[in-house]
């Protein structure tokens, strides 16, 4: 099994990055804008489309309100196994650190996945910190 990791800094509050981040149907607005082009909820599960074209169906798993934390599964994809948490906490100066971290099978796919990680979180900083200035949140 693969495991990765991914962080970065959000100059946002985090009561603000938890609010887009447990927006469970609104990933392709609220936090990854670009990276997710369009999220759909069927039955529960939240089906994405990504800007390369390739769709996913993930199912929540749990959101944590007080640990500010959300864990998702891939059920319908390429993979074999998918487990994916994300977690926003202080960084002690009134910003964020986010965290986003994936378990997956088979292990083949972790390059492309770690690829596709990276610009996800990277969307989900330029959106966030996008929409913190037009709304002057902090």
């Amino acid at each position: 099994m693969s495991y990765i990791y991914e962080s970065t800094h959000i100059d946002v509050t985090p009561a603000a990055v938890w609010d887009a981040l447990r927006d469970w149907g609104a990933l392709h607005t609220r936090l990854a804008a670009g990276f997710v082009t369009a999220s759909v909820i069927d039955r529960g599960d939240r089906v994405i489309t990504f800007f390369d074209g390739s769709v996913v169906r993930e199912r929540l798993v749990s959101c944590d309100e007080d640990a500010r934390r959300l864990a998702w599964s891939i059920v319908d994809g390429p993979y074999l196994h998918h487990n994916a948490s994300a977690q926003v906490s202080d960084d002690g100066h009134g910003a964020t650190v986010f965290v986003w971290i994936a378990d997956i099978l088979p292990a083949t796919l972790a390059e492309r996945t770690a690829q596709m990680m990276e610009l996800g979180i990277d969307a989900v900083r330029r959106t966030l910190e996008g929409a913190d200035r037009v709304v002057g949140t902090r």
